[in-house]
C-alpha cells in the first residue's frame, strides 16, 4: 500500500538532494576556483547531473536494485520497462524510490569535481564519470543497499558513508595524483575568487542534506526526524571546531574554513544518521571537524597532493570516520537505535572496518583502470597554455564575468 505521507516526504527529499548538486555543490566548488574557471566547474556539475540521470534510467538503477546477487544486480528493470506505473517499493511508488536514489548517483561523481578543477579536459571528466558510475558506484551501492554481500554481513551505512563519500573521496585523490598539481601548487595557487559563492553553496548543501539523510529513512516518521536532528547537530559542531582551530592557529577564522567544517560534519554523520542519537552526533561532529582538518593538512602540506577542494580529506575521511563511529554510537546505551541481535560494539566495528577496506580497495583499483582507459582515449589534462588562461573561455567559449 502506498502511504501518502511517506510519498510526499520522499518527493520532497528527492528535490532537496537534487538541490544539493544543482546548484549547491556547483556554487560551493565554483567559488573556490579562479574567476577564469568558474563556468567550467558549473558546467561539469550540470552535465554530470544530466548524464548520470540518463545512465541511471538506462541500466544503473537495475544493476543496483534489481536481483539478489551478492556482487551485482540484474537487468530486469532496464529503462524501467519491467516496472509498472503503480509498482510499490516499501510504502512509496517505485518511481519515487528510483528518483530518490538517482539523486545520490548524481551527486557522488559530482563530488569528485573538486579534486581536478582547473586542469582536466571536459571530455575526460564526462567519460570518467560515466564509466565510474557503472564500475565503482553501482557495485558498491548494490553491496550495501541492494542486498549484496556487505548488507548480508550487517554493514551499517544509513545514507552513504561508503557508497557516496568513501568511493568519491579515494577515487578523487587518485585522479589528483595522476593529473599532477595545478600550475603554481602549493606555493603560488590563487585564492578562491568568490568565498561568498562558496558560502551560499554550502548553505544549500546543508539544507539539502536533510533530504539526503532524513530521506534515507524512506518514511515520514521518527527515524527521519532523528536523522534530521543529528545531521544538523553534527554540522554545527564541526563548523565550530573548524572556526576554533583556525582562530587559534592563524588568529583569523575564515569563512571558507567554517563552511568546509560544516561539510566535514555533514559527511561524517551521514552513515550514522539513522542509527545514533544527538549525543553521538555531537561527538561525531567534534571528531569529524578535527580529523578532517588534520587530513587536509596532511594531504596538501605533508604529501603535496593537489586534491584541490579537499574531496578525500572532507568526504573520504569523513565518510570512513562516520562508518567506524556508527559501531559505537548506535549502541542503545549511548542513545542509538541499538545494534543487531548478537552484535557488540567490537564485532560491529570489525564489520564496519571490513566495509571500509573493501570499498577503499575496490574504488582505488577500478578507478585507476578507468583513469588509464580515459587517458588513452581522450587524454586527461588540458595544455599548460589553456590552464594558465582558464578553462571558461577556452573550453566553453564564455566568461563567468564580463566587465
Amino acid at each position: 500500500m502506498i502511504d501518502a505521507g511517506d510519498t510526499a516526504w520522499l518527493i520532497t527529499a528527492t528535490a532537496l538532494v537534487l538541490f544539493m548538486t544543482l546548484p549547491g555543490l556547483a556554487l560551493f566548488y565554483g567559488g573556490l576556483v579562479r574567476a577564469e574557471n568558474v563556468l567550467s566547474v558549473l558546467m561539469q556539475c550540470f552535465t554530470i547531473a544530466c548524464l548520470m540521470s540518463v545512465l541511471w534510467l538506462v541500466a544503473a538503477y537495475s544493476l543496483t536494485f534489481s536481483g539478489d546477487g551478492a556482487w551485482i544486480g540484474d537487468l530486469k528493470k532496464v529503462l524501467l520497462l519491467g516496472v509498472p506505473r503503480d509498482a510499490v517499493s516499501g510504502s512509496i511508488p517505485e518511481t519515487v524510490f528510483f528518483m530518490f536514489q538517482m539523486t545520490f548517483a548524481i551527486i557522488t561523481p559530482a563530488l569528485m569535481v573538486g579534486a581536478f578543477v582547473e586542469r582536466m579536459r571536459f571530455g575526460a571528466v564526462i567519460l570518467f564519470c560515466a564509466l565510474w558510475l557503472f564500475l565503482v558506484y553501482v557495485p558498491v551501492a548494490h553491496w550495501v543497499w541492494g542486498g549484496g554481500w556487505l548488507a548480508e554481513r550487517g554493514v551499517m551505512d544509513f545514507a552513504g558513508g561508503l557508497v557516496v563519500h568513501l568511493t568519491a573521496g579515494v577515487s578523487a585523490l587518485l585522479l589528483a595524483i595522476v593529473l599532477r598539481p595545478r600550475m603554481g601548487f602549493p606555493g603560488d595557487v590563487r585564492p578562491p575568487h568568490a568565498p561568498w559563492m562558496t558560502m551560499a553553496g554550502a548553505c544549500m548543501l546543508w539544507v539539502g542534506w536533510f533530504g539526503f539523510n532524513a530521506g534515507s529513512a524512506l518514511t515520514a516518521g521518527a527515524d527521519a526526524g532523528m536523522a534530521m536532528t543529528v545531521t544538523h547537530i553534527s554540522a554545527a559542531t564541526a563548523t565550530l571546531v573548524w572556526i576554533v582551530i583556525e582562530a587559534v592557529k592563524f588568529g583569523k577564522p575564515s569563512l571558507v574554513g567554517a563552511v568546509t567544517g560544516a561539510i566535514a560534519g555533514l559527511a561524517s554523520i551521514t552513515p550514522a544518521s539513522g542509527y545514533v542519537g544527538p549525543g553521538g552526533a555531537l561527538v561525531i561532529g567534534l571528531a569529524g571537524g578535527t580529523i578532517c582538518y588534520l587530513a587536509v593538512m596532511l594531504v596538501k602540506h605533508r604529501f603535496k597532493i593537489d586534491d584541490s577542494l579537499d574531496v578525500l580529506a572532507v568526504h573520504g575521511v569523513g565518510g570512513a570516520l562516520g562508518i567506524l563511529l556508527t559501531a559505537v554510537f548506535a549502541a542503545a546505551a549511548l542513545g542509538g537505535v541499538g545494534l543487531a541481535e548478537g552484535q557488540t560494539m567490537g564485532s560491529q566495528a570489525v564489520t564496519q572496518l571490513i566495509g571500509v577496506v573493501a570499498v577503499l580497495i575496490w574504488s582505488v583499483v577500478v578507478s585507476f583502470i578507468i583513469i588509464k582507459v580515459v587517458q588513452a582515449i581522450v587524454g586527461l589534462r588540458v595544455s599548460a597554455e589553456l590552464e594558465e588562461q582558464g578553462l571558461d573561455i577556452n573550453v566553453h567559449g564564455e566568461r563567468g564575468y564580463n566587465m
